[in-house]
């Protein structure tokens, strides 16, 4: 008995250890330890460093810039539970760099990105959060899964920019529909 018991535990071990290394969705989004290193490029998107994302700001259609940094949500409102600056004429969509969606985080996404484009899904688009931060990686995938064409990735993100030393702007995310 206590060696069938220990056959059991073991198994159990290794259930858990596999579940807990489930990092992505069946969709390919991140969807465990967000905060950890991440690859170099992401399909759909370029990745942009900060010089490159400065020139891309600098040209005469600049790109839409779009914070995914998560922020809690409780019975229905935003909790502002610590201040938050992002990139200057940055749209803060909160949340919406889960690996699983919702379908009303997923509608508040899709809604968003529509009202920023007026629906032109040719216009650039940079997404960003932190550094070594899987959000924008989801994002980038699912602004590209949604027929978006000129989508790019500020890896580094937020704290590539306030070690450059360049402006912030305190950020608030935007409101749902």
């Amino acid at each position: 008995m206590p060696r069938l018991l220990a056959i059991l535990l073991l198994g159990l071990a290794l259930n858990v250890a596999q579940a807990e290394t489930a990092l992505f969705s069946a969709q390919g989004y991140r969807i465990a330890q967000y905060r950890s290193p991440t690859p170099a490029t992401v399909d759909g998107a370029q990745t942009l460093d900060t010089q490159a994302l400065q020139r891309l700001l600098g040209q005469a259609s600049p790109p839409l810039l779009i914070d995914v940094y998560r922020r809690p949500w409780v019975q229905g409102q935003f909790i502002d539970n610590e201040p938050h600056a992002n990139l200057p004429g940055s749209l803060w969509l909160a949340n919406t760099g889960d690996g699983d969606l919702s379908p009303t985080w997923q509608d508040y996404f899709a809604y968003h990105l529509r009202k920023a484009t007026a629906g032109q899904t040719d216009r650039p688009l940079v997404f960003y959060c932190r550094s070594d931060c899987w959000l924008s990686w989801n994002a980038v995938k699912r602004a590209a899964a949604m027929g978006y064409k000129q989508v790019y990735w500020y890896r580094d993100g937020l704290d590539a920019w306030e070690a450059a030393n360049l402006p912030l702007q305190a950020a608030h995310p935007e409101p749902f529909p």
